[in-house]
């Protein structure tokens, strides 16, 4: 059966009935490669995936949606792409539940900026698919979250977000924002800041790794 999106997947080695499943959606212009080095680290009784991205940019990079530059380099998105990707990654998680014995009430995404600015839109728009998210260095982007989305029950979802206090590529004003955001949504969720610029520090990975074993 071939799935929507290219990846790479370390299957538990602790097997139950069902697995929980932790999804990996690397940042623009990378690849899956990238944070499935974290696989080898996380817990072992989850599939652990890393997707690709399906806007080929050369050179084994890979975008989930355009950043356009106007003649003042102001950087936009392009939100409609956006908005495919956010379909496509989910489509490719019904995709895995098929081919995996995988538990679909454990299904967590771990993004990292454009990764984790498509997990916030995920999870608000199917809080029923995604039971926890991890989000590392991006921020919530409401124009790319399904029109209706206020109206969904959040009751069941955990969130995780982190940000550098020195990030020069998302300034980390936009990720404090999105905490009262989430609050707003009375969705349960834990924001850490670390003192490093666009990455993962040893501590935030500690963390969050800890975060999702609690």
């Amino acid at each position: 059966m071939n799935l929507s999106l290219e990846y790479l997947v370390r299957e538990p080695k602790i097997i139950l009935d069902k697995n929980p499943l932790l999804i990996l959606l690397h940042g623009y212009g990378s690849n899956e490669e990238d944070l499935f080095s974290f696989a080898a680290e996380l817990p072992e009784e989850y599939y652990i995936i890393s997707a690709r991205a399906p806007y080929n940019m050369q050179y084994g990079s890979y975008a989930w949606y355009a950043i356009n530059f106007d003649a003042d380099q102001n950087k936009f998105s392009d939100n409609e792409q956006a908005k495919s990707s956010r379909d496509l990654i989910v489509k490719f998680i019904d995709e895995l539940i098929v081919k995996y014995p995988i538990d679909s009430s454990q299904v967590i995404l771990t993004g990292f900026s454009q990764g984790a600015i498509l997990s916030y839109a995920i999870a608000l728009s199917h809080p029923d698919k995604i039971s926890k998210v991890v989000a590392l260095s991006g921020y919530a982007n409401e124009e790319i979250i399904m029109d209706n989305y206020k109206s969904n029950d959040f009751s069941k979802l955990k969130i995780y977000h982190s940000h550098g206090t020195v990030d020069q590529v998302i300034p980390v004003d936009w990720a404090r924002k999105t905490k009262p955001f989430l609050d707003n949504l009375e969705i349960n969720s834990t924001y850490k800041e670390y003192p490093i610029g666009h990455g993962v520090s040893p501590q935030n990975f500690y963390d969050f790794k800890n975060w999702l074993l609690e």
